[in-house]
């Protein structure tokens, strides 16, 4: 009985380690699959942008890009929201080989299929201002925020983001987006980076009488101090930057004060984007928690990891390290919230990517700043009904979030790359409150024989 419970941990282990391996970039996809029971979302099919390759736009193994696009009708039918995809970055040769054999890489392992849920629902009572809109998710092959331009060709790589991003809108202007009344940038995570960069290129493309706002979800990665006192993220982004010669497209503005890794934080950038933007952001960001404040590296005892699985089980100078994370943000965007045009929503909740989960978007039970949920207060800005700048009170008066914690679970899976020095470690995560997310690096998982997961709170 025992080796046939071993045998069967080990298969679970086997299983769940390969789907990481297979998708190992956070990203809200397979979220659909964890929420309760229901009607089915909308699930859209994948296209191929087939004049891609001529035009240099593949991605890193040299396949073609894609996206999956659903209509508008009614009112909405001039109407267009690009949503970019996200899923963190590979900033190595080793971390782009490996990259290649995901849905991050090459259009070989994607989905045919994705559901629209949040900010791309059809359906009025789930996304009340943009269901009837033509919706478009770019999907994410590049690993540098559709931004890098360059090659390798020894390790057979094609780091040709900017590129994909150019022929993506292109097809989407020969398909009746060129005469959009308004149209909305968005992304999510490393897709939020990117809605932030590509903000002002967006506006260009479009006819001046179009109205174009930009919306980054989960996308203000800040240039923090881990807990050892290093630069995790700098790191990392260096890295991004360097091999994939990102600094072609970043604002030269920017550039003319600033390195271009430094080009690259949104804290930043932020302040050079002329095109009305918004920022939706969880004041405790769950990735940056995870993978830059607190990565294996910089915390080798461990005395982080209770805290970092709930952060019920932080102590009170570990919660003051979070406070000054939070106040850093909030200094960040100081100049950026002090003009008209700009919108904020910055809730104090341990979350990574509100616009694209049902919950977290527009639901019963969503996550409210003075009683509005998110997908109000993104309406209110882009329709220009009020002005939006909702800051949230400190952690942990807010009791609407719907906080990441690592506990005992199921579900589907949500991931994400770790900035560990394995490239291709993991962390496998699924969101809801009433489902839960499996957690493994490398080959923890096997030493303990069941997984870790986490859920909604």
């Amino acid at each position: 009985m025992g080796m046939k419970l071993i045998l069967i941990a080990l298969a679970f282990v086997s299983v769940v380690t390969n789907e990481a391996r297979s998708e190992p970039l956070l990203e809200n996809d397979a979220v659909s699959l964890a929420a309760a029971p229901g009607p089915k979302p909308l699930t859209v099919p994948l296209t191929l942008i087939q004049g891609a390759a001529s035009k240099g736009a593949v991605c890193l193994d040299g396949t073609l890009p894609g996206y999956h696009f659903h209509p508008g009708f009614g009112s909405g039918a001039n109407s267009w929201l690009i949503q970019l995809e996200g899923g963190g970055w590979c900033n190595n040769i080793r971390s782009c080989v490996f990259r290649k054999t995901t849905r991050r890489g090459s259009s070989k392992f994607m989905e045919k299929q994705l559901p629209f849920t949040g900010i791309l629902s059809n359906k009025a009572e789930e996304n009340p201002d943009f269901f009837n809109w033509n919706r478009v998710k770019v999907r994410y092959c590049d690993g540098a925020s559709f931004s890098g331009d360059s090659q390798n060709e020894a390790a057979k790589l094609q780091f040709r983001g900017q590129k994909i991003w150019q022929a993506a809108i292109e097809e989407l202007l020969s398909k009746g987006m060129q005469k959009a009344n308004q149209a909305l940038l968005s992304g999510c995570s490393a897709g939020g980076l990117a809605s932030i960069i590509h903000c002002d290129e967006f506006r260009s493309l479009l006819p001046t009488s179009t109205k174009v706002k930009c919306l980054s979800d989960a996308g203000f990665f800040l240039d923090a101090v881990d807990v050892s006192g290093g630069h995790t993220l700098r790191n990392l982004f260096g890295g991004v930057v360097n091999l994939q010669e990102v600094q072609k497209n970043l604002p030269k503005s920017c550039l003319n004060q600033l390195d271009p890794t430094s080009c690259f934080f949104p804290q930043n950038l932020i302040n050079h984007v002329k095109t009305p933007l918004f920022l939706l952001n969880a004041a405790y960001d769950a990735w940056q928690l995870q993978e830059s404040l607190v990565p294996p590296s910089a915390d080798p005892s461990g005395s982080w990891k209770d805290c970092k699985y709930n952060h019920a089980h932080c102590n009170s100078s570990q919660i003051q390290f979070l406070q000054d994370f939070r106040n850093q943000m909030l200094n960040d965007v100081k100049g950026f919230s002090g003009t008209s045009q700009t919108g904020l929503f910055i809730n104090s909740c341990f979350a990574h990517c509100q616009s694209e989960r049902q919950d977290t978007w527009f639901a019963d039970d969503s996550p409210l700043i003075d009683k509005t949920p998110i997908a109000i207060a993104v309406g209110d800005w882009y329709f220009d009904r009020k002005t939006v700048k909702a800051i949230d009170c400190a952690y942990p008066c807010d009791n609407t979030c719907h906080n990441l914690v690592f506990n005992a679970g199921r579900s589907a899976v949500v991931d994400y790359q770790s900035t560990s020095d394995d490239d291709t470690s993991t962390i496998t995560m699924i969101y809801s409150r009433s489902t839960s997310l499996s957690f493994s690096t490398g080959l923890y998982m096997l030493s303990v024989l069941l997984p870790i997961t986490c859920s909604y709170s």
